[in-house]
């Protein structure tokens, strides 16, 4: 029998598994690669505007550290690089987390072996999950490139840009493949390749920052190499396109793959190579209470998300000394701020703006740390918590409790970073971290809107609530941060709570908002737990 015997079966039952993901991933990228690209096009109609930006992007440390080289005044280059780090950071993402669920997440949960046990090779899952990831990648980028080339844009840098981004899944695919024979678990492997996203965004922003300009071109220095997150934007796409580039993710897939199956063979399955470090001989006091357990399985999850959000909010509070001179020229640009902002003063509105994208992020957290209660039920890991003394109603309230709890610590630094960084461009460093503080706090009631949407949802319809809890949040997004830009109508943006949420310091604080989105949360609250409740468990 041979290594790869059965992957064909194994690559459709992925895809059967992973349909509805992979279908708002393919699909997804694109729609919302052409929400951005309009945007931009909207922002930037003429060539003095795109003159201007070109300049800004070139001379700004901010703007080369986030959004990467521009390499010409072109409209497509600009959209690539408005919407490059978006797009890029998602294919990196959902590509590991992807390869990981079907390779080590099989492992821990014993599909692995229960596969392994009829006609199937030792590399056939690995590979299949490959093939399939690879595809959607290739399938996400050309449509993404289809669909920048309907906005105008020249097909062959639309097609760049597609590749560009499809690279970069296309590399940490080959990185998660890695990561998933390194460690026991999945949690573990996700961890190292979101850990490798990190370090090669940093790569990458070091060799931009670094670079040397040549007219309206920016030259990378030599870290940006190093970076599967640089490859995509020496691609150059709309800025004579170097093709040969899109092969360096292909080497990295062909090489991270031989030494994936070389790893396999040396380890037992369900086996890591990284030894599990053993844990103490008797458990901490903590424990012995749900709040306790909570604490123990989110806090490192909590340390990662804090570093992000304190070393971004930072970094957005010294662009936000630079927004004036960046649109001075640019009155497109400038009513967009003012509009995701909600008041007149560009610096004001956009640490306000900042401040709501840093909450929608931080919803995305609760999010991932709610539906972790799902995936305990599916395990049957509840089921053996509920036969000790801790009622549903406890044990879920406690989930909530915890997650709320984390939430505010992550939008409070948020607000201390930016302000810290503003403030340190400004010249007040100590009033003006205690001010965002304060108004990073404020966002606080629309993230209990999402996190009692995703408990009413676990409790109500739990089939449904992974996929319905990330359309949710991805909707708010649309509506609630790129709905002044989109220019949709007021009706549509009101159903996000962030919407509904002061935009200090841009405007005056309104309590009566805060009160009505926290009792609408509350209501979603006591509905899922009383579903939860009620209904079977697992269900």
């Amino acid at each position: 029998m041979s290594a790869f015997t059965g992957t064909g079966r194994l690559a459709r039952l992925v895809l059967r598994r992973d349909r509805i993901k992979l279908g708002v991933w393919v699909l997804g990228t694109p729609l919302l690669g052409v929400a951005l690209a309009n945007s931009v096009t909207e922002f930037y109609p003429d060539e003095a505007t795109r003159l201007g930006y070109a300049e800004a992007a070139l001379t700004s440390v901010v703007a080369r550290a986030f959004n990467g080289p521009i390499f010409s005044a072109d409209l497509g280059s600009i959209v690539v690089v408005e919407t490059y780090l978006t797009l890029a950071l998602l294919a990196a993402l959902v590509s590991t987390f992807a390869v990981v669920r079907h390779t080590r997440q099989n492992e821990e949960t014993g599909r692995a072996e229960l596969l392994g046990a009829a006609v199937v090779g030792r590399h056939a899952l690995l590979t299949a999950a490959l093939l399939v990831v690879v595809g959607a990648n290739v399938a996400a980028g050309v449509l993404l490139g289809l669909s920048f080339a309907a906005t105008g844009l020249p097909l062959a840098g639309c097609l760049a840009a597609g590749g560009a981004i499809a690279g970069v899944g296309v590399a940490f695919t080959a990185v998660a493949a890695v990561t998933a024979q390194l460690t026991v678990t999945s949690r573990g492997a996700n961890a190292l390749a979101a850990a490798a996203v990190g370090v090669a965004f940093l790569l990458r922003a070091a060799g931009d920052v670094l670079g040397e300009r040549h007219g309206l071109r920016l030259e990378s220095a030599w870290p940006s190499w190093l970076s599967p997150l640089g490859w995509g934007t020496q691609v150059r796409a709309f800025g004579a396109e170097r093709w040969w580039v899109l092969g360096l993710p292909v080497a990295l897939l062909a090489v991270a793959t031989l030494a994936a199956f070389g790893l396999a063979r040396r380890r037992d399955l369900g086996a890591g190579l990284l030894a599990a470090r053993r844990g103490p001989a008797h458990a901490a006091a903590g424990l012995l209470s749900p709040i306790g357990l909570v604490w123990r399985l989110h806090r490192g999850s909590l340390v990662g998300w804090s570093t992000a959000v304190v070393v971004l909010g930072v970094s957005m509070g010294f662009a936000a000394d630079e927004v004036n001179d960046m649109v001075a020229e640019n009155p497109a640009a400038a009513e967009v701020i003012a509009a995701m902002g909600g008041g007149v003063d560009l610096v004001d509105a956009f640490l306000a703006a900042m401040l709501g994208l840093f909450a929608l992020t931080v919803g995305a957290y609760v999010v991932q740390a709610l539906l972790r209660t799902r995936a305990d039920e599916s395990d049957g890991v509840l089921e053996a918590v509920l036969a000790t003394a801790v009622s549903r109603g406890r044990w879920l309230t406690t989930q909530v409790t915890g997650t709320v709890l984390g939430a505010a610590v992550l939008v409070l630094l948020a607000g201390l970073s930016t302000g810290l960084g503003y403030g340190l461009a400004a010249g007040d460093p100590i009033g003006w971290t205690l001010h965002l503080g304060g108004a990073g706090l404020l966002q606080l009631p629309a993230l209990l809107v999402v996190a009692g949407l995703v408990t009413a949802l676990l409790g109500l319809a739990p089939r449904w609530s992974v996929a319905s809890s990330w359309a949710v949040l991805i909707g708010f997004l649309l509506l609630g941060q790129l709905g002044a830009a989109l220019d949709l109508p007021q009706a549509a943006l009101n159903l996000s709570p962030y919407t509904h949420v002061p935009s200090v310091p841009a405007v005056e604080v309104t309590v009566l908002p805060l009160v009505l989105l926290t009792g609408v949360a509350g209501m979603l609250l006591t509905a899922g737990l009383a579903g939860f409740r009620r209904r079977d468990v697992p269900s």
